[in-house]
């Protein structure tokens, strides 16, 4: 579904992909992790079209899209900290992106119902504690029904059982048969998420495997723990 060949970009000095090749497929729930600065958000705003590389290409269903756009509205993406005009409420931001975004598919709002949403379209952004506004961007991320899901520390900020539900309905889209790419920090959330890892640092894809090859690799049943050990090896 999205294929990165031999990826690169440069920041002045800094190299913020590397020759990067990656294949994520349908059905997967993968994980982007690495340290700060290892070209995770790089990478990302890449296959957004935000950024556009210096080498290499992306393709999305087969097709590349340096020169196109309309794939995106196969993508939803929650962004690590959300940006929304302060004076609207939670009500006018839903608004404005369903007109913004309006297509054929049946709107998804799972999570505005099970956030509590619904009932709190009135209050302004500004008003908002941290983990409503990532309410807000999750609920935003899974309401048009896309194809691929693009989360950015998708937990950060959220409540024990916000995260559940958000747990949740990750594992359940990743059942019907969409692509998830999440970056976390918090790599025991992930445990029960992610079904490949892709690893990278200094800009470089250092793996890609499956969680169960990692798991037979390192002995290590726990994420972290499975990371930390093939890390002493490099």
């Amino acid at each position: 579904m999205i294929i990165a060949s031999n990826v690169s970009k440069q920041f002045s000095r800094l190299k913020a992909l590397d020759n990067v090749s990656v294949t994520c497929n349908k059905g997967e729930c993968i994980a982007l992790i690495g340290p700060n600065g290892s070209g995770k958000t790089t990478l990302i705003k890449s296959i957004l079209g935000m950024v556009v590389p210096d080498s290499g290409f992306i393709t999305f269903n087969g097709n590349n899209i340096l020169h196109s756009w309309q794939y995106r509205n196969k993508i939803g993406y929650m962004p690590q900290i959300g940006r929304y005009p302060e004076n609207m409420t939670i009500g006018d931001v839903l608004d404005m992106m369903m007109d913004i975004r309006g297509g054929e598919n049946e709107l998804d709002e799972d999570l505005i119902h099970s956030f509590g949403l619904d009932l709190l379209k009135r209050k302004r952004m500004r008003t908002l504690s941290g983990g409503t506004r990532q309410k807000v961007s999750a609920s935003l991320a899974f309401l048009f029904d896309p194809e691929v899901l693009i989360l950015d520390e998708p937990t950060a900020g959220l409540d024990p059982v916000a995260s559940e539900i958000l747990k949740e309905k990750i594992i359940s889209e990743k059942e019907k048969g969409k692509l998830i790419l999440i970056t976390s920090h918090v790599l025991s959330e992930l445990d029960d998420l992610v079904t490949q890892i892709i690893y990278m640092q200094d800009g470089k894809l250092l793996f890609h495997k499956s969680i169960e090859a990692l798991r037979s690799d390192t002995g290590e049943e726990k994420l972290a723990k499975a990371i930390a050990s093939v890390m002493i090896n490099f």
